[in-house]
């Protein structure tokens, strides 16, 4: 069975991004470039919010016509420009080529979707992820620790009603101090 699945690089202290909305503090070197390569390849499609769909479709389409874009980077531009996209927003009202629209987040859709795709779906945004954590739509978690303490930012994790079980599924410490921690979610 298909599985959503998000992937999230975090600093140390739990940020997802610094106090300016900024993220470039990733830590992300050619090898942790090309893990993200083959694991997202696999995947049946990525699931975005508006805000990290026109992040991504802003620089990525046309990435690996730049020659300074080698390696990885024009690789994923491939990846990401061929994968299909389901787009979650309420003020968008087109997207681009691959893409599908939806303005809300309906479980029992979701579901579908994710039985209906070829592979697992690959969630990311921030406020979609809430909503699809306060769902019990994420089947597993890929969290990204980077080797810094930011201090201040935006959290990954919000509060909660109830506690979330997760299971360890896997490590994996990469040679700049990023370490995967891969967990999925036990229901009951």
């Amino acid at each position: 069975m298909n599985r959503i699945v998000t992937s999230i690089s975090l600093s140390l202290d739990g940020f997802f991004e610094g106090p300016d909305h900024d993220i470039d503090w990733h830590t992300v070197d050619e090898e942790l470039h090309q893990h993200f390569n083959d694991y997202f390849r696999t995947m049946g499609g990525f699931v975005e919010g508006r805000v990290t769909y026109e992040l991504m479709e802003e620089f990525w389409p046309t990435a690996d016509q730049d020659p300074a874009n080698e390696g990885p980077m024009a690789e994923f531009a491939g990846i990401w420009r061929d994968m299909p996209k389901l787009v979650f927003s309420r003020t968008l009202e087109s997207v681009g080529p691959n893409a599908t629209l939806l303005h809300e987040v309906d479980p029992e859709q979701v579901r579908g979707l994710r039985d209906a795709a070829s592979g697992d779906l690959a969630v990311g945004g921030a406020d979609l992820l809430e909503s699809f954590r306060r769902a019990d739509l994420i089947d597993e978690y890929r969290i990204y620790v980077h080797p810094l303490v930011l201090g201040r930012g935006r959290p990954f994790f919000r509060d909660a009603e109830e506690r979330q079980r997760l299971r360890l599924l896997e490590t994996r410490t990469f040679g700049n101090g990023v370490v995967m921690l891969r967990y999925e979610t036990v229901r009951a």
